[in-house]
């Protein structure tokens, strides 16, 4: 008797890749209010802050209320694995995100969003150097066509706009780089204390971090002098840029990996660059529309290839 082939639906987690178009999406925002805040004179470092002031009190109290909830949390909470914790939660939500703030301040918000959007490549690339990955040649093709989208538009504004261009785009390759070796770590890191436990403690961490080299750099009397409207952009930024997404995103990990939640991240370009034109009132001609083209050709390419590879794997 022969068995009939699983069904797509068996071999596809809805709900992980739901989760992590979800936080993609949402994290695609960011740039947007950070370049609003740029606007109004507000420095890298204190618009990183003003999104963690905002996020840090949400992180405790649900950190509170899981300990309280589940005393056997605490016992997961070693010395040793709280460290590992606030180091990983470090990487990836201070210095992936302080680089990448830094790179804004040089590059628009849409080249930014489809620079960043390399770090699935990354991902693979550091799971087959230091995880134990199996390379898969046949995503070659796609990433070259990706980072020839990129070489598109970084042609364009070299020859409109040069200024800052390769320090702002050095920056937030950085960024990708730093948050694609985060993904590995962070995935290791709720296999043992759960989604929520994890993000919260990592957070808070860079939270802390954010906010006490803004307090050395821009000192506490700036935040005085900052209007409402400054303030609500830091709310928007904290809520829906940071919060909302750092959880749907790490759910997401946790339920399909690190290299399949990267390769959801095609929607978050799309969003960003909507946003862009509409909010920020920044370009996009033909080369933008080219090159923005092969990102996300390439993006769905690498997504699609990448399921197959696990689907024969599993």
């Amino acid at each position: 008797m022969t068995r009939s082939p699983p069904s797509s639906a068996d071999s596809i987690d809805i709900t992980g890749y739901a989760l992590a178009f979800s936080g993609a999406a949402l994290f695609s925002t960011k740039g947007i209010f950070i370049k609003l805040a740029f606007a109004e004179g507000v420095s890298t470092e204190a618009t990183l802050a003003l999104r963690m002031l905002v996020a840090l009190p949400v992180y405790l109290l649900i950190l509170l209320s899981l300990l309280r909830r589940n005393p056997q949390l605490r016992t997961l909470l070693t010395p040793m694995r709280l460290l590992s914790a606030m180091a990983v939660g470090a990487l990836g939500y201070y210095v992936a995100s302080y680089l990448d703030f830094a790179g804004l301040a040089f590059v628009t918000a849409q080249y930014e969003r489809l620079v960043l959007f390399t770090y699935p490549f990354f991902v693979l690339l550091f799971g087959v150097w230091f995880f134990g990955d199996r390379m898969s040649w046949n995503l070659i093709p796609a990433m070259l066509l990706s980072y020839g989208g990129l070489l598109v538009i970084f042609a364009w504004n070299l020859s409109v706009r040069p200024q800052g261009l390769f320090a702002g785009t050095a920056l937030v390759l950085g960024s990708a780089i730093t948050f694609a070796f985060y993904q590995h770590l962070a995935r290791r890191q709720m296999l043992v204390l759960g989604t929520a436990l994890f993000t919260c403690i990592g957070m808070s961490t860079a939270a802390v971090l954010a906010i006490g080299q803004s307090m050395i750099t821009d000192g506490l009397s700036a935040y005085g002098s900052f209007t409402p409207y400054i303030w609500s952009l830091g709310l928007t930024l904290g809520i829906f840029g940071t919060v909302l997404p750092s959880f749907l995103l790490n759910a997401g990990i946790s339920r399909i990996g690190a290299r399949a939640t990267s390769s959801t991240a095609s929607f978050g370009p799309i969003v960003t660059i909507i946003l862009a034109v509409l909010v920020l009132g920044e370009e996009f001609t033909l080369f933008h529309a080219l090159g923005t083209a092969m990102v996300l050709l390439g993006s769905w390419l690498f997504a699609r290839r990448e399921a197959r590879n696990r689907a024969k794997a599993g």
